[in-house]
């Protein structure tokens, strides 16, 4: 027993060192205990509410849902931001799609090709992430529901070419999570909110009833 305190005080006395090695790379006046964390110290938690709330799940499956039911990408002629009958046509039926689940952001994320320097294509993409965000609020959605849009630029082209791609130069729209002042939210009734439309749908509309189209 008398040879193990030896040991104790020697693995301790290597510990303390480690930690002021680890320290002594910091600047001399930095903050004690900032090296601990990185900014990542409340994700565990923050991603068990999500799990055991049910957003992350519902999240995932509304996306999924939204994938399979309607374009999510939209496409533009070179080096413009401009929206063609084609795009309008997409977002009109994502817009139709956003109208259903009051309860649901979305984000819209601007590309180029590679033609042109990264600065010009960031602003490019920015402004066509805005013109898809825009022609969305003419249709009915509530801007506060469309989170900030974002430009890639030309760092994740579909197709890799220094050529003119129409593939790149795109808007994707995704799901994003849920806004959480709404009452349903508030509650957790995720389930309830993906759920709702396949309820509604096995509903038998009533004699008299307008048709869809024309």
């Amino acid at each position: 027993m008398t040879g193990m305190l030896p040991k104790l005080l020697a693995t301790s006395a290597l510990l303390a060192l480690a930690a002021c090695g680890a320290e002594s790379s910091k600047s001399f006046d930095s903050e004690l205990g900032s090296g601990v964390d990185g900014g990542t110290f409340g994700n565990a938690t923050m991603n068990n509410t999500l799990i055991q709330t049910g957003q992350i799940e519902y999240t995932v499956a509304l996306a999924e849902r939204f994938n399979a039911e309607v374009p999510d990408t939209i496409n533009f002629a070179f080096d413009s931001a401009q929206l063609d009958a084609e795009a309008m046509a997409v977002l009109r039926k994502q817009a139709n799609f956003i109208r259903q689940f009051p309860e649901v952001r979305f984000r819209v994320y601007g590309h180029t090709d590679l033609v042109g320097s990264a600065g010009y294509n960031q602003r490019l993409g920015l402004r066509r992430a805005q013109a898809a965000v825009a022609y969305l609020t003419s249709q009915g959605i509530s801007k506060s529901r469309l989170e900030a849009v974002v430009s890639y630029g030309k760092t994740r082209p579909i197709v890799q070419t220094d050529q003119p791609e129409e593939r790149n130069r795109r808007t994707v729209t995704e799901v994003s999570g849920f806004v959480d002042s709404h009452p349903l939210v508030l509650n957790g009734k995720y389930a309830a909110i993906i759920w709702r439309e396949y309820v509604a749908s096995a509903v038998v509309p009533s004699e008299g009833a307008p048709a869809d189209g024309g």
